[in-house]
């Protein structure tokens, strides 16, 4: 009986220490950068704002997209280092050797480990690369060849190409899933993908040089920055139209729109002779622009928290990482990454 008694106050201590510990915590929040000259992904803590991890990756990583679930960072490059010269070196004809410079691939990074774990190859030239809501599939942009391919990310294999406008760039997926804007740089014009169908459906007239697309969270708004005429297209989803253009700085090329749908973020690049060093800031509801921020040389990608706490800016001049306090509008912090930092992405 006192054995029974015994075993019952253990468990019972047992159960009661279970209970104050708590749940185990969440794994902290990381930032993930391409390095587009460095051939590298640095990884941050996006709280501390530390570097956590340098993976080596593909040539000329060029953007990174974390999955919905976070547990992989899906980034473009032009395949590994290395290669064109051992086909070379193969006595690969110099026929073959032009059909096969450009070709692209898609590399997943596992975030638990931040070890590269798969890679698709798509088209050539590939920019920039998109996930829909569930994680399930992948929208790669394929600069080299009008189009954007499509990656089942648990086969790990491209399943369908697409063509669509002059020189793909940029792309996002509404947030429905139903539908993908692609920024086509050459063509002046942003394509609509159907998800569902995987065919394009429209071509939208934007402006000059559109660099990258994106929506409010809400579905209300599209955008589309035109690095050419140094401002940003705003459309209306549901006419396809454009309804304003707004001047913001030189050669603008990402935007993110907060989770609020309130603000929209604009990074001004400028060139390498003369850098942009700010970002934008746009009212969602007056369509004006109503800060100007200076960040560093080169502003290029920018990404905003999923609590709308910070925005993360990529200076491609100046290789680093600058932080933005949305509440306050302010930069709070500036970190060093690897060579060129090009592409952004969180995990959730």
């Amino acid at each position: 009986m006192k054995m029974r008694r015994l075993g019952w106050l253990t468990a019972a201590m047992l159960v009661n220490m279970v209970a104050w510990a708590g749940p185990a915590p969440a794994a902290p929040a990381k930032v993930y950068v391409a390095d587009e000259e460095g051939d590298t992904v640095s990884v941050l803590d996006a709280t501390s704002f530390a570097k956590l991890a340098t993976v080596r990756v593909g040539r000329e990583p060029h953007n990174i997209q974390v999955s919905p679930d976070g547990k992989f960072a899906w980034v473009t490059n032009n395949g590994e280092r290395g290669k064109t010269e051992e086909q070379e070196h193969k006595g690969m004809a110099k026929r073959e050797h032009e059909a096969t410079e450009g070709l692209g691939e898609v590399w997943a990074i596992d975030t638990a480990t931040d070890k590269v774990v798969a890679r698709v190859p798509v088209g050539r030239h590939p920019a920039h690369v998109v996930l829909t809501p569930n994680g399930r599939f992948a929208y790669v942009t394929n600069g080299g060849e009008n189009t954007v391919s499509v990656v089942d990310t648990e086969a790990r294999r491209t399943i369908a190409t697409i063509p669509v406008g002059a020189y793909p760039h940029g792309i996002r997926i509404s947030p429905d899933g139903k539908q993908a804007y692609v920024a086509n740089l050459k063509g002046g014009t942003a394509s609509v993908i159907d998800t569902e169908t995987r065919k394009e459906v429209a071509q939208i007239a934007v402006g000059k040089g559109p660099a990258q697309v994106g929506f409010t969270p809400d579905g209300r708004l599209a955008f589309a920055s035109l690095s050419q005429e140094d401002k940003v297209a705003v459309i209306d989803p549901a006419t396809r139209k454009v309804i304003k253009k707004m001047s913001v700085g030189t050669i603008p090329i990402q935007v993110y729109a907060s989770p609020d749908s309130r603000l929209l973020f604009v990074a001004n690049q400028g060139t390498r002779k003369r850098p942009g060093k700010t970002v934008s800031v746009i009212n969602l509801e007056s369509l004006d622009v109503v800060k100007t921020i200076e960040t560093g040389p080169g502003a290029h990608g920018v990404v905003v928290s999923a609590d709308g706490r910070y925005a993360y800016v990529t200076n491609i001049y100046a290789n680093s990482v600058s932080v933005l306090d949305v509440k306050d509008l302010k930069i709070v912090a500036t970190v060093p990454v690897g060579k060129g930092p090009n592409g952004i992405s969180l995990t959730p």
